[in-house]
């Protein structure tokens, strides 16, 4: 008699019990919503095309440098010399480009080459002689702010002008409709839309085949659905304005990879597991020295790459620059759902927690709030976020 093996069935969950099951992204997620939303009602100027444009021009440096923080506070470490470090590798590059009259993509590699250094020394210094992260960066952070005072002599260096400034502040239109909107940029924002439903379904396979729970079919279609309308209408957006910004474009490559390189690499996985339990990952075989290193040599490149940005936009080097940016992007991280103690974290939140920073900054310079009630005001949202990440954990442990 030959016996029959029913295959197991994945269950479907609804709304509540998804949001339920992963309360701290869901919550990050509702929460900027709920601030989009209530920026949109305070000001009329809010969703006008230039205004979103701009939002994304002034805060790519911080999306930039919260991807690479998130592998770094993951790795239950901090990196408190960022800022210094944006504003140093823009100096270097002025210099080179504007002071030496060298072509742009000179100043760019030099400026990167600038920030590798920065990241070798200190993933040394963390990994190898074993002193904490947070006291070699905030030393990096005092270094680095001094250099940045020498390779400009103390003065502002601009304009670069031509290419070095299209980095931050250039646009792709070539296709503009007949009524002013740039049709070159509803293609790539419709493409987009495309390729993230079809990511979004290879990873509901995925999680069938290990017959983890998915949402109901109806639910998924939904999501789809809303995805790729809040996509096409920032489309339509900045295709109403001057076309597709080359930031965006830089920025959503970054996004690809790094989320690539966190949840589909050996290397992530290494990053999560010394974050989650070092002990446990050092019986592992988990190399974590090297980890370690790494993960701040990618966090000097990326310094580098916001600093580059960072210049563009502002078209000057200069003393000052960077100041606050390593708070800015450290809060995104832990506003979008990072563990204050490592291991938990995903780039895609530490996104949405970049963006919900950047929508109440923006809204708070339409509105016409003094900076220091803005300080207050980003100071309450971070102290709110790790709050909520605290009770969430003490729920889980309960829940167990």
């Amino acid at each position: 008699m030959t016996a029959t093996v029913t295959p197991a069935k994945t269950s479907t969950a609804g709304v509540r019990e998804l949001l339920t099951s992963n309360l701290r992204q869901s919550g990050i997620l509702i929460a900027f919503v709920v601030v989009f939303t209530a920026a949109a009602i305070a000001s009329p100027n809010f969703l006008s095309p230039g205004n979103i444009s701009n939002i994304v021009q002034q805060y790519s440096y911080i999306l930039i440098l919260a991807m690479g923080m998130l592998l770094v506070i993951v790795a239950a470490q901090i990196d408190l010399s960022v800022g210094s470090v944006v504003a140093l590798t823009g100096a270097v590059a002025a210099v080179v480009v504007i002071k030496w009259g060298m072509p742009w993509y000179v100043g760019v590699l030099a400026a990167l080459g600038v920030g590798l250094l920065v990241g070798i020394w200190q993933g040394f210094w963390v990994a190898f002689v074993g002193i904490p992260g947070f006291i070699v960066t905030l030393a990096g952070m005092l270094i680095f702010r001094g250099l940045t005072y020498q390779v400009l002599n103390s003065i502002s260096l601009s304009p670069f002008g031509g290419t070095y400034y299209d980095i931050n502040n250039g646009f792709q239109n070539g296709l503009m409709g007949g009524y002013g909107v740039d049709t070159f940029t509803l293609v790539m924002f419709g493409a987009g839309a495309l390729v993230l439903a079809y990511m979004q379904w290879r990873t509901r396979q995925g999680r069938i085949a290990y017959l983890q729970t998915v949402e109901s079919m109806p639910l998924f279609i939904g999501k789809l659905v809303l995805m790729a309308a809040v996509i096409m209408w920032l489309g339509f957006e900045l295709a109403s304005d001057r076309g597709l910004p080359n930031i965006l474009v830089l920025v959503l490559i970054l996004l690809v990879v790094y989320t690539l390189v966190s949840q589909k690499t050996v290397f992530g996985r290494h990053i999560y597991a010394i974050g989650g339990n070092l002990n446990a990952a050092k019986l592992s075989g988990v190399r974590v020295r090297r980890i370690n290193f790494w993960v701040f040599v990618n966090m000097g490149l990326l310094s580098a790459v916001a600093g580059i940005v960072y210049s563009s936009r502002m078209n000057a080097a200069q003393p000052g620059a960077g100041n606050g940016l390593e708070l800015d992007a450290i809060a995104a991280c832990f506003i979008g759902g990072a563990s204050t103690t490592g291991g938990i974290g995903r780039v895609g939140g530490a996104m949405i927690g970049g963006l919900l920073m950047a929508v109440i900054s923006n809204i708070m310079s339409l509105l016409g709030w003094p900076m220091q009630l803005q300080s207050v005001a980003k100071g309450v949202v971070l102290l709110l976020a790790v709050a909520f990440d605290l009770w969430n954990r003490r729920r889980s442990e309960s829940a167990a």
